[in-house]
């Protein structure tokens, strides 16, 4: 007696939302790993960061987004483009809000939503609203409210109130999004976490160190980029040499530190996860630059951009 599998799902799905939302965390608790940079810090994320779920039934691929937010410069431009860019090739949108944030204050949330209220009502594409940091409220019933509003905002769309901390409402959520994928075979193989080259995820690294051990006193334009990578056929350890750009004195003084204490921190840091992300012995060294207005500097931003090799981008 033969049995009919179920078809295979597989198709993308695009993270979006205001800053800060959780977008980065949400994808690295539902791979299981980590792919994106996670800040304290609003607009962390500032490319499209892919990152592939493969079960045995569907393939869901994410595409984490740099949070939508009023563009001021031509970096700030660019990552707005970016995420609305995503929504182009999606299958699914799934709209990730903060709901701890807007049970506090309601009256941020049609502020805070109104450019993505009309670039995702589309009837042709299943969109799910996703209520974040649930875990952060102790009274549930204040969630009321929020939900009220969403579905006023988005009428048709599935709301899933979750916790990318806790894994609370992720099962049901993610069964949701399978479920809504096309039939597909898969586009990537089974174990195929991300498509960004490992030279971009390392920059990624560093510069998440560097918003964690600096934090309010980081400058905002600062970037990372990975100027050598040097690979020994015998040992098969990795030497990376990154530079931290900034644009001013002051903020190389900044990430530096008193005696280079900042500098070493993060190196240690960034260094240790950088291992366990290749599996093997690396060694990094860092070093500090001044660009000015490199975040205004086209070419310059664009040479920081990974190939993602997603089909059709």
């Amino acid at each position: 007696m033969s049995t009919t599998l179920p078809p295979f799902k597989c198709g993308l799905v695009a993270l979006i939302g205001p800053p800060n939302a959780g977008k980065s965390t949400f994808l690295n608790k539902c791979l299981g790993r980590k792919v994106a940079i996670v800040s304290p810090l609003p607009q962390t994320t500032r490319n499209r960061i892919t990152g592939i779920l493969s079960e045995k039934d569907a393939q869901v691929i994410f595409v984490d987004t740099p949070g939508i937010h009023k563009p001021r410069g031509k970096m700030n431009r660019a990552m707005v483009h970016s995420a609305w860019q995503s929504l182009e090739s999606a299958d699914v949108v799934g709209i990730i809000i903060d709901a701890d944030l807007y049970a506090r204050h309601p009256d941020f949330f049609a502020n805070d939503t109104a450019s993505l209220h009309g670039a995702t009502t589309d009837a042709t594409r299943p969109v799910f609203i996703i209520a974040n940091k649930v875990d952060l409220l102790g009274d549930k019933s204040r969630l009321l409210p929020l939900l009220e509003a969403a579905d006023s905002t988005w009428p048709g769309a599935e709301i899933f109130p979750v916790s990318s901390a806790s894994g609370e409402g992720l099962p049901q959520l993610l069964a949701a999004i399978k479920n809504a994928l096309p039939e597909s075979p898969p586009l990537f193989p089974e174990d195929m976490l991300s498509t960004l080259p490992l030279r971009f995820m390392a920059a990624e690294i560093i510069r998440e160190k560097l918003f964690l051990f600096l934090r309010q006193e980081l400058p905002y334009s600062t970037a990372v980029d990975i100027e050598a990578w040097e690979e020994d056929a015998k040992s098969g350890h990795v030497t990376i040499h990154a530079v931290i750009y900034v644009a001013k004195s002051t903020h190389k003084a900044m990430v530096i530190g008193h005696a280079g204490r900042n500098i070493k921190q993060v190196g240690q840091s960034a260094r240790k996860e950088i291992m366990e992300l290749l599996g093997r012995k690396a060694h990094l060294q860092l070093w500090v630059k001044i660009k000015e207005n490199w975040a205004d500097d086209h070419a310059f931003l664009h040479s920081l951009e990974p190939a993602t090799g997603m089909p059709g981008w």
